[in-house]
């Protein structure tokens, strides 16, 4: 008999064996059963952010994997996805019925900033867990106290920020920094970052022009950011407006080094912005990673991407397998699971959130080598690492070590 892989042994213990004789407890948590174990959560399934629905499709597609060998002490885990289309006010309407009709364990991965801010006060007030939401807004590592049902998983975007501006603070001294930012909490937050990286330094923000979700264009704010002298283009703007920033930068004949926020790096994304190749602005563009991104050839013959196109290719036929953000959905999975199992065989809601105050995982195969996934009692921001990452001839390139950042 072939021996498996040391990396597929290892999930399959994480995944927990059929634990015998586990059987419900009678005043079992909402979304227990003897069997089974029901998470939920809203994603843009729909709408301007439908490019981010692969997020959900990568964490079901290994929570498909951890149940054909056995689940999670017993219990297969059953993940429901509502579609919100990016739209805060479906999706309040989207988590009351995950909690009030269908009885969810916990809301799982729900994405986006003012989506989960929406949901927050509910959550907290029911005490049911808001597990690993998908945004990097500070708020949610931040305000714990206020929160303590809520966490995040992904850098905060005060992180990435302050990584952009202290990149170039130290490679691009005296450079001129015009800012394209969502005027939310996550756009905000990077912006807010950036100066922070900057502050001390020759690098200024010249100009900062923001734009709302639903805005159809960002044409007249990106011809005024070129208007101001600027030499770097910060796009701190989901898929569909980071796009359009490549394309009118292009149209304009303005080539600035352009800096593009990891949450619209996916190189499918910065496939649609190349304009089949044609648009000279994408080349060079900088970004950060903290996934191993299964399009980077240094990755090719690593076993957890390995395992990942597996994966995919069983519990998610026919999805792009170049998309980073399967890969995002699958590592937030594989914490949960690990999460849920430390729990115990029979979990609370309660004993959940008590597991994710105490992380401090270097295992998880879908992450960067050296980065740790760890908070505490006083710490829930369980990733403030990345690395830098270059766009060049149609791929990204990481470089340099990791950055880890330092909120003082």
């Amino acid at each position: 008999m072939m021996r498996r892989p040391r990396l597929v042994l290892y999930l399959l213990a994480l995944a927990g064996a059929i634990a015998t004789g586990a059987t419900a407890a009678t005043n079992a948590d909402p979304g227990i059963t003897g069997k089974t174990i029901l998470v939920g959560g809203t994603t843009p399934l729909s709408g301007t952010a439908s490019a981010y629905a692969s997020v959900a499709r990568g964490a079901n597609a290994y929570f498909k994997f951890v149940n054909s060998r056995g689940g999670v002490n017993g219990r297969t885990i059953t993940y429901k996805t509502v579609d919100d289309a990016y739209d805060p006010a479906k999706t309040v309407q989207a988590t009351r019925q995950l909690v009030e009709q269908d009885k969810v364990f916990a809301i799982f991965n729900s994405l986006g900033t003012e989506h989960n801010v929406a949901t927050r006060d509910y959550l907290n007030s029911a005490r049911v867990p808001q597990l690993f939401v998908a945004s990097g807004a500070t708020t949610f590592g931040r305000d714990y106290k206020e929160y303590p049902w809520t966490i995040g998983f992904q850098p905060s975007y005060r992180a990435e920020g302050w990584i952009y501006g202290k990149y170039l603070a130290r490679t691009k001294p005296g450079a001129k920094v015009g800012v394209l930012f969502q005027n939310d909490d996550y756009g905000k937050d990077l912006l807010a970052g950036l100066k922070q990286g900057i502050a001390g330094s020759k690098v200024k923000v010249v100009s900062a022009q923001s734009f709302e979700a639903t805005d159809p264009d960002v044409q007249s704010q990106v011809s005024k950011l070129k208007a101001s002298g600027a030499n770097v283009l910060a796009l701190f703007a989901t898929p569909r407006h980071a796009i359009q920033g490549y394309v009118f930068a292009n149209r304009l004949a303005w080539r600035p080094l352009i800096i593009n926020n990891a949450v619209s790096s996916a190189s499918n994304i910065m496939a649609l912005a190349s304009e089949g190749g044609t648009n000279r602005a994408v080349e060079n563009s900088i970004s950060i990673v903290f996934l191993k991104d299964p399009t980077d050839a240094k990755w090719r013959n690593d076993a957890a991407v390995k395992l990942y196109r597996s994966i995919m290719s069983r519990h998610a036929k026919g999805a792009n397998q170049k998309d980073v953000y399967h890969v995002y959905g699958m590592a937030v999975a594989y914490e949960f699971v690990k999460v849920l199992r430390a729990a115990g065989k029979n979990p609370t809601r309660a004993g959940v959130m008590l597991q994710t105050r105490k992380l401090n995982d270097p295992s998880n195969p879908f992450l960067l080598p050296g980065l740790t996934i760890k908070t505490s009692a006083t710490e829930r921001f369980p990733i403030e690492q990345a690395l830098l990452q270059r766009w060049s001839q149609g791929s990204w390139k990481s470089f340099g070590g990791l950055w880890a950042y330092r909120a003082g």
